[in-house]
């Protein structure tokens, strides 16, 4: 729909839009340019300074007020894009500090816990004897984070050493851990009698001024225990449009593929991208093929509904007597939450999903975590700024001694994976936590965690900001 176009300067417009068509080059429809004054309204729809300000619903006759819309105050956008300008065009992973009125009070470690809401899917797949509908099952499962993974508030970056656990959910021990710090890498574990699950996160950005690509550069394996089964999967990558300007939305158009690994079977999935007037939005399409990629299942739905299924032949089309059924759907969410949280993320934040002694690294013991969860963003963002400082102190004393960072309950192994946007370095559970875990559990302590009196201790090498500052 878009092409470069090369612009001659029209009377009808003003110095300033002119310039910039001129300066930026950019994408419009051919057949706008014919027309001054839908070149002037598009261009007030990309907002400031040639930013591209992008309207879901696709409606374009308040485009001015959509560039206005969202949680910025014009004062904190302006400041804001000062600051992100020079960016652009990079990998802001781990280079920008990011102000707290964009974050929510839960950490990217948390995040990633919350795709065990649905974990009952997995026990539905473990106890399956049709191998095609197992990956039906899995593929659910793997697609229903993608409600979670919608809401437009940035998790906390973890402080390396950070650590997330979570009990009392369907069986599962859960654990996460942030093992590296540049570049960020995350690595957790999770295990009840029906399977296990393992993965190396880490992802790849690229900042186009008013939007993110975020490219999952992570590799994810479940193992089915019954079966023994392994399966693996390539989610698509996501986009965060309108950061600066307009409401704030999250698209993920590509394939996702899972494939089992032990027999050759898969599923391709095809996450449909957001089009004119919401054309396509959230649809998931796709197959269940068998290992001489022939398919056999026809998968459909919405990543913020609910997934179905129903039995195909060679060339995809429903077999006859067969009809379309429900495998998953979004379970009821609290009306008007503040962050947009499922009754499971908070859940997620709870000392109700804590083991007892909880570990001192664990995200929900951050005091900036914990005083934007209490609604106070300027403790919240002071909070954010010593923890970071600590952050680097710990690292000068870490070099000081000649030493490296080793995470403690992963361990780096010397793999590394192929992804569509990169290798990947793969860490992999050592044990230790079960063995931690079964120690503290047989040794019939039951104390609650205060949050007032206990420290957030991440540090492997001391709390030494305080005692750098004194020196």
């Amino acid at each position: 729909m878009y092409r470069l176009v090369e612009y001659e300067p029209d009377d009808f417009l003003d110095v300033r839009t002119n310039v910039f068509l001129y300066q930026f080059n950019l994408l419009l429809p051919q057949h706008i340019l014919h027309f001054p004054k839908l070149a002037v309204l598009f261009v007030i729809l990309l907002g400031y300074e040639g930013l591209e300000v992008i309207n879901p619903e696709g409606g374009t006759e308040d485009a001015e007020t959509e560039a206005q819309r969202g949680r910025w105050k014009q004062e904190d956008r302006d400041s804001y894009w000062k600051m992100m300008q020079k960016y652009v065009g990079a990998d802001i992973t781990s280079m920008v500090t990011l102000p707290v009125l964009i974050f929510e009070p839960m950490t990217m470690l948390q995040k990633m816990a919350e795709l065990m809401e649905y974990s009952h899917l997995l026990e539905l797949a473990d106890e399956c004897e049709d191998p095609y509908m197992r990956l039906v099952y899995t593929a659910s499962w793997f697609i229903s984070v993608y409600y979670a993974l919608q809401r437009t508030w940035k998790p906390f970056n973890p402080i390396l050493g950070e650590t997330y656990e979570m009990v009392n959910h369907c069986g599962i021990t859960f654990i996460a851990e942030q093992v590296s710090h540049h570049p960020p890498m995350s690595a957790a574990h999770a295990e009840n009698e029906h399977f296990v699950y393992d993965i190396t996160s880490k992802v790849k950005t690229k900042f186009l001024g008013n939007s993110l690509d975020v490219y999952p550069l992570g590799r994810t394996r479940l193992k089915l225990k019954k079966d023994g089964v392994i399966l693996e999967l390539v989610p698509p990558p996501t986009k965060v449009n309108n950061l600066i300007f307009g409401r704030t939305w999250v698209d993920s158009p590509g394939e996702m593929v899972l494939t089992n690994l032990t027999t050759g079977d898969k599923v391709v999935l095809y996450f449909q991208p957001c089009g004119w007037f919401g054309a396509g939005r959230y649809e998931v399409d796709g197959y269940v093929y068998n290992a001489a990629e022939e398919p056999k299942i026809l998968m459909t739905g919405k990543w913020n509904k609910s997934m179905s299924y129903q039995p195909c032949d060679l060339e995809g089309e429903p077999l006859p007597g067969t009809e379309m059924k429900e495998v998953w759907k979004v379970a009821e969410a609290p009306a008007n939450d503040k962050f947009q949280y499922t009754h499971f993320a908070h859940k997620v934040n709870s000392f109700d999903t804590a083991p007892k002694k909880l570990l001192a690294s664990d995200s929900r013991l951050r005091p900036d975590r914990y005083a934007l969860e209490k609604g106070d963003l300027s403790k919240a963002g002071s909070e954010k700024s010593i923890l970071e400082e600590k952050q680097r102190a710990e690292k000068r004393a870490r070099e000081a001694k000649g030493q490296e960072f080793t995470p403690r309950w992963f361990e780096m192994t010397e793999e590394v994976a192929p992804t569509p946007w990169g290798d990947l370095e793969i860490y992999q559970y050592n044990g230790k936590y079960s063995e931690h875990r079964a120690a503290v559990d047989s040794s019939g302590t039951s104390e609650d965690v205060d949050i007032s009196t206990t420290e957030f201790n991440p540090w492997q090498y001391g709390n030494v900001a305080e005692t750098e500052q004194k020196s």
